[in-house]
Parts: structure tokens; C-alpha cells; sequence
């Protein structure tokens, strides 16, 4: 049941387990950077490997896919996933995206530059924050347990006192509690809409995989702790500002979502869009953030967040589906039959993509749309030469 409604929401997308060798076309293409927004170049389809018609009527297929999930004015946001705490917008795009090869844009759709709620693909964005903060030796071991770092009463129980670092982010945490008015056992309609969870014994940390958005705001309270000062402040500094992304994107906090860090009243942020505000932001902005994880965290000369950290969130562990560190894989289970084994993605309702594919040098994003990414990547990928 908690499988059939995660594909329902998220219409879900799997990815990689081991990691095969460059194909020939990625290793004998030199990357390319994109600059700031406005410079960021557009290669011809057949100069990247494509067949253009082919091509073409891959974009016209994902055109005509617009979202019934969602609509315009987000009007069933309450209906889906339960009672709002923060602000949601008026009004989105429609259904938009892009396709990039070593970097260019060979293909672009829609009105890619309005920044709207990502949803869930914020939690792949929260994940790398999690990579950046071990690059910097502010934990030590993913695997240590986050009562060793964080003190404000939320690891006391015995429960919560054994979830690692590493069980919130696969999501087998299993942590105890209440945060910002919700509570993690998902207890009534009104709270959490369609998504509601009946009630159920709490299982021991790390054996249990449950998809659970109170869970994760958990996590990104702790890093806040951590960092000491607000995890947008964080991901513009570190992330968006060094990849050239816009400044239109905003990561917005719940009104009531406050803690007090160092004696300053500080705000965190969201995994997602459930209860409304989280991660607003643009098709380009997240084609940039996925290009960067598809370099392997580097982007030019400088290397953002460690390699390493972007293998071991990309591997599946032992729970639950084939899931990283709040990435979506394409292991065993093949949700994208057509997309190699090692690809994978952020996925958000709507839906909201951003699919990477090492295999082939290539990253899709692709917003409000009505079906499985497989869908799209099935015809991108057969338009390429062999």
C-alpha cells in the first residue's frame, strides 16, 4: 500500500547500483560549464549524438503530457497531502523541461525560468547539504548516531536516540515525534490528506523503510543545527551561487518552522512541498544542480561536494526500495525499464524530475507532467546515434 501511493504521488523512478564504465561518447566529449544563466549554450541535436527528428518528436510527446495531479492554482494541495502550514504559490508553468548532453542544451521546453515548488526533489537537493557538511568534518561518520551531534531533545527517547545519520537519509529512520504540528506516525486525514498512514508499531531504527516527509524535516532541523545558520543561506553559497544558478529560486520555511540556534531565532526549511513552501525554483536552476551531480560534484576547477559522497548517495542499501541517500534509483527493480541500471533521479509530485544518466552523459528535467519519466527518457534516448 505505502508503494502503490509513493508511485501514485511521485510516480517514482529507480536508479544505480554499480557504476560501469564511461561509455566511449562520454569519455571522448571534454565536459563543458555552462556560465551564467543568459550564456549558457545550445548545441545542435545532431552535434550531440542525436537524431534531430527523433528528438523533436521526443519534446513534442512530453508537450502534450501536462499533470491532472496538479493543478494551476494548486487548489487540491490540501485535498492530496493534508492540512497547510506553509504558503503556497497562485499559479505555476505548465508542463516544461530541458535535456542536456556533456552540458549543452540540446533541447528546452515551456517556460523554464519560472520558479515553482519542486516538491520532493528538494530532498536530493537536502541530501547533498548532508554530503557538504561530512565533506567539511561537521560529522564525522555517516553512520554515527545524530544524538551524538544534537542536543535540543529530539534524539532523548530510546527510540530516537539510535537513528543515524545515515537511516534518516534512506529514510528508515523510523524516528519518534512530532515537528512543526505534524507528527511522524501519520495519524488522520485532515494532517496528512491522501498520504494518510494508519497507525503502526514503531520498528527498530535502520530495518524499516517508510517514506516520510516529518522524518526528513527532522533531518534538515539537525543540519541547521549543525551549520548554524539557514540551509538556504547554505545552498546558495555553496551550491547555487558556484553553478551559476539564478537568483530566483527561494526555499521557503513554514511561518511556524523557528528554532533558536546560538540564542538567534533561525527558520528550516522543508524536504518537500507536502504542506506547502519548500524548495520554489526553476527548470534551469535544477538542470544546473542535476548537471553537477552527473560531473560528480564538480563543476569546472573546483570540486563542490566530494565524488565520494555522490557514489555512496547513489547506491542502494538494504531496506526498502532502491533508494540512496534521498535519491531514487534504478537498481532491481527497473521503474524506468528503458534507463540504464546506474541512472537516477530527484522526483517530486506533479511530477517534478530531474533524471540523470552517467551512462550517456545526459540529464532530463521535466516538470508537471502526467506519466513515468520512463515515458520520456525511452524516446530521448532511442533518438540517439548508435
Amino acid at each position: 500500500m505505502l508503494r502503490k501511493s509513493l508511485l501514485i504521488l511521485l510516480f517514482p523512478v529507480l536508479a544505480a547500483c554499480t557504476r560501469p564504465a564511461a561509455s566511449p561518447d562520454t569519455a571522448s566529449s571534454k565536459p563543458y560549464y555552462p556560465g551564467a544563466d543568459a550564456s549558457w549554450k545550445h548545441q545542435h541535436p545532431t552535434v550531440a549524438g542525436f537524431d534531430s527528428a527523433r528528438l523533436a518528436e521526443a519534446v513534442a510527446f512530453a508537450k502534450t503530457q501536462e499533470t491532472t495531479q496538479m493543478t494551476p492554482n494548486f487548489s487540491t494541495q490540501e485535498e492530496i497531502f493534508g492540512k497547510l502550514l506553509g504558503p503556497m504559490p497562485t499559479s505555476r508553468a505548465a508542463t516544461n523541461g530541458l535535456i542536456l548532453r556533456h552540458g549543452y542544451i540540446v533541447a528546452e521546453w515551456g517556460d523554464t525560468q519560472q520558479a515553482d515548488p519542486t516538491y520532493s526533489a528538494a530532498k536530493s537537493v537536502l541530501s547533498t547539504i548532508l554530503g557538504l557538511t561530512i565533506d567539511r568534518g561537521m560529522i564525522k561518520n555517516i553512520q554515527e548516531p545524530v544524538a551524538n551531534y544534537i542536543h535540543d531533545g529530539g534524539y532523548d527517547s530510546e527510540q530516537n536516540r539510535k537513528v543515524t545519520w545515515e537511516y534518516h537519509a534512506r529514510q528508515t529512520s523510523e524516528w519518534e515525534g512530532e515537528l512543526w504540528g505534524k507528527n511522524a506516525n501519520f495519524i488522520g486525514h485532515e494532517a496528512f490528506g491522501k498520504g494518510e498512514r494508519k497507525p503502526r508499531a514503531l520498528q527498530a531504527p535502520g530495518t524499516y523503510y517508510e517514506y516520510n516527509d516529518v522524518r526528513i524535516n527532522r533531518l534538515a532541523l539537525s543540519l541547521l543545527r549543525l551549520w548554524k545558520r539557514p540551509l538556504p543561506d547554505v545552498l546558495k553559497t555553496e551550491i547555487m551561487d558556484p553553478i551559476g544558478a539564478s537568483n530566483s529560486w527561494r526555499w521557503v520555511p513554514y511561518p511556524n518552522a523557528v528554532a533558536t540556534v546560538d540564542g538567534k531565532q533561525l527558520p528550516s526549511v522543508s524536504g518537500g512541498t507536502r504542506w506547502g513552501g519548500g524548495l520554489w525554483i526553476n527548470a534551469r536552476d535544477e538542470a544546473r544542480f542535476g548537471y553537477l551531480i552527473l560531473r560528480q560534484g564538480r563543476w569546472g576547477k573546483k570540486q563542490i561536494v566530494s565524488s565520494n559522497w555522490i557514489k555512496q548517495a547513489t547506491l542502494p542499501g538494504p531496506v526498502g526500495p532502491d533508494y540512496g541517500y534521498l535519491w531514487w534509483l534504478n537498481t532491481t527493480q527497473k521503474a524506468w525499464p528503458d534507463a540504464p541500471a546506474n541512472s537516477f533521479a530527484a522526483l517530486g509530485a506533479g511530477s517534478n524530475t530531474i533524471w540523470v544518466d552517467p551512462t550517456h552523459d545526459i540529464v532530463i528535467v521535466w516538470r508537471w507532467h502526467n506519466g513515468s519519466p520512463n515515458d520520456l527518457i525511452k524516446r530521448v534516448l532511442g533518438a540517439l546515434k548508435s
